[in-house]
């Protein structure tokens, strides 16, 4: 196997872990959109979830990442979390129109993100 399908390879596992965090993401947040209308939960409550959310995501997507790469787990956990952290900002940033209501909580989420992650891939 060349460098290039190596890379190749690397890069559809990358995007397909990608596109299931998202996929499960909105389906998470469906679920709880459902409870809101159902339970009608308060902010407080929906904010928490949306954190988990990320967290569990998250998690998930670095022990997948783990597992695979088998030699240096919490690097790869580390990538995919920030990854679908720059994902997550970008499309916030787009819908909103600019950082105003996205800025107070970048930091935070980082960290959320990219700490589950690369826990996720220790743990793996």
């Amino acid at each position: 196997m060349g460098k290039k399908e190596f890379y190749t390879q690397k890069a559809v596992f990358v995007t397909k872990c990608m596109l299931a965090a998202y996929i499960l993401t909105a389906g998470l947040l469906l679920l709880l959109a459902f409870m809101l209308y159902r339970f009608g939960l308060s902010e407080k409550i929906v904010s928490i979830c949306i954190i988990g959310i990320y967290i569990a995501v998250t998690f998930l997507i670095g022990m997948l990442s783990g597992k695979r790469a088998g030699r240096k787990k919490f690097l790869w956990g580390l990538a995919m979390g920030t990854g679908y952290y720059v994902i997550l900002v970008a499309v916030s940033l787009i819908v909103n129109r600019g950082p105003q209501d996205v800025a107070g909580n970048m930091l935070t989420v980082f960290i959320l993100c990219a700490g589950s992650g690369m826990l996720g891939g220790m743990i793996s």
